[in-house]
């Protein structure tokens, strides 16, 4: 650690262009940290404020992905599955059906009914007893979706849970009708416990924040919400959709089971509640996840924070025993890192979302893990999960037609005064190099310039 921070002093100040571009944003270089190294050696390039505690966002993303990688596995699974402890008299069990849930980051909609449609396959269509969630893998029980940014119905502020089915989101689908002059509205997943009226009108001009003349009125009661579309809808914004949160977990699944399991020719006679998996319980079916390397590609890519939240619970769920919980998480990756050699005593956890005003990580530590990582056997999996610059996840529109376009892995991360970027740039003459570069100020929005100003620059391969 003595050696890596004497290495620090010695690394060269911010280059010109990045300098330029920070002063034209308004942007003090108090306010921003940088480090550039090579992954083949231990002396950085640029290291400026290497050693500050900042806001990463959701470039803590990195830390949360590779500390699962190397814990879990990446062919790791997560199992959703069914029990009961009743008989099955013909078509009917006799008693109550137990959902369990495993934490799966992406139970989809199409997952959850290949799970029921297993149900039927075994010649189950009427539950005589209750629909019972387990959901004790995980403890989401202290999140709130308000905490944030104040708006709970965002779908980004979805809680952790064991049973997260579909994100516990409505998507709901403008679609406007020129020739009658209407909006036609469409919602997914369907749901026995959502009601949707719809009196939007259609309007000419120009889309602009359609979003704003959208008026959504949501009423909640027993276990169902309404939800009342009013306002206007601009013809020319085409096909719009609108991500919603708007019922709890539990009410959520019971829903979509219900509509589900009608719509298969099923019969649910008992309520939906949480329980546990009874002793004496068999196994029925299994859904399983996605592998860890696919998830992690879809938490790093697009900056799934509902996502990164479960995979961080479920590392204290699965190193240390259910359920997992946030503090035993945070207890899990220190150790991690300590085994690693790779201290980092101004380290702050939340989350490991990123979605977060505590979270700190210092520009030198956060170099220090991706050179690392680079080092590790799941460095492919780890790389391959990140944006490719020009052209895909959060990077796709950023530097497109450049030179450095597709020769850089970076992640994003971006709140209300914070902007940055971590990752790997391939420099022109073959070598690869770790970059991270925070802003931490209340103009970070307009520091991209800087950040792109950066890797453009190292790209170039510069020399000492």
């Amino acid at each position: 650690m003595v050696l890596f921070l004497s290495s620090l002093v010695q690394a060269q100040a911010l280059p010109a262009p990045v300098v330029s571009a920070l002063a034209a944003a308004g942007i003090p270089q108090s306010q921003v940290a940088v480090l550039v190294q090579e992954v083949n050696t231990d002396k950085p390039l640029v290291a400026h404020h290497p050693g500050t505690p900042m806001n990463p966002a959701s470039t803590i993303k990195l830390l949360t992905t590779y500390a699962a990688l190397e814990l879990l596995g990446p062919t790791y699974l997560w199992k959703t599955t069914a029990w009961t402890a009743a008989a099955q008299t013909d078509d009917a069990l006799e008693g109550d059906l137990v959902l369990k849930g495993g934490g799966d980051p992406k139970l989809t909609f199409e997952h959850f009914w290949l799970l029921l449609r297993g149900l039927r396959a075994r010649g189950i269509r009427e539950i005589r007893g209750d629909l019972v969630l387990d959901r004790t893998w995980i403890d989401g029980s202290s999140h709130d979706p308000a905490k944030f940014d104040g708006d709970p119905t965002r779908a980004y502020n979805v809680g952790p849970d064991a049973l997260l089915l579909n994100f516990k989101a409505f998507r709901f689908f403008f679609l406007p009708d020129a020739t009658r002059r209407s909006v036609n509205l469409l919602t997914e997943p369907p749901s026995a416990s959502l009601e949707v009226s719809n009196t939007l009108k259609l309007i000419d001009g120009p889309c602009g924040d359609w979003l704003s003349r959208v008026k959504l009125d949501v009423r909640t009661t027993n276990g169902s919400a309404r939800a009342g579309f009013a306002g206007s809808y601009p013809l020319s914004c085409g096909e719009k959709e609108w991500n919603v949160a708007l019922l709890s977990h539990q009410d959520y699944i019971a829903g979509v089971f219900k509509k589900l399991w009608e719509d298969m020719g099923g019969v649910l006679r008992g309520r939906t509640r949480d329980g546990a998996v009874p002793t004496m319980a068999r196994l029925i079916a299994t859904q399983d996840s996605a592998s860890l390397a696919e998830i992690v590609r879809d938490i790093n890519k697009y900056s799934n924070n509902v996502m990164a939240r479960q995979l961080y619970l479920s590392l204290s769920a699965e190193m240390l025993g259910a359920p997992g919980r946030t503090d035993k998480s945070a207890t899990v990756i220190r150790s991690w890192l300590e085994q690693k050699s790779l201290s980092m005593p101004e380290l702050v956890l939340e989350n490991g979302s990123g979605l977060s005003r505590e979270e700190r990580i210092s520009a030198g530590s956060m170099g220090r893990l991706l050179v690392a990582a680079f080092r590790s056997p799941v460095m492919p999996e780890l790389l391959a999960s990140l944006p490719l610059v020009a052209y895909d996840g959060t990077m796709r529109r950023r530097l497109k037609f450049e030179s450095i376009a597709g020769q850089a892995h970076i992640k994003t991360g971006s709140l209300t005064g914070v902007r940055s970027v971590a990752g790997y740039v391939l420099d022109r003459e073959g070598r690869r190099k770790v970059v991270v570069f925070f802003i931490n100020h209340a103009n970070a929005a307009a520091g991209q310039a800087a950040q792109d100003a950066l890797l453009r620059w190292v790209y170039e391969a510069p020399t000492r």
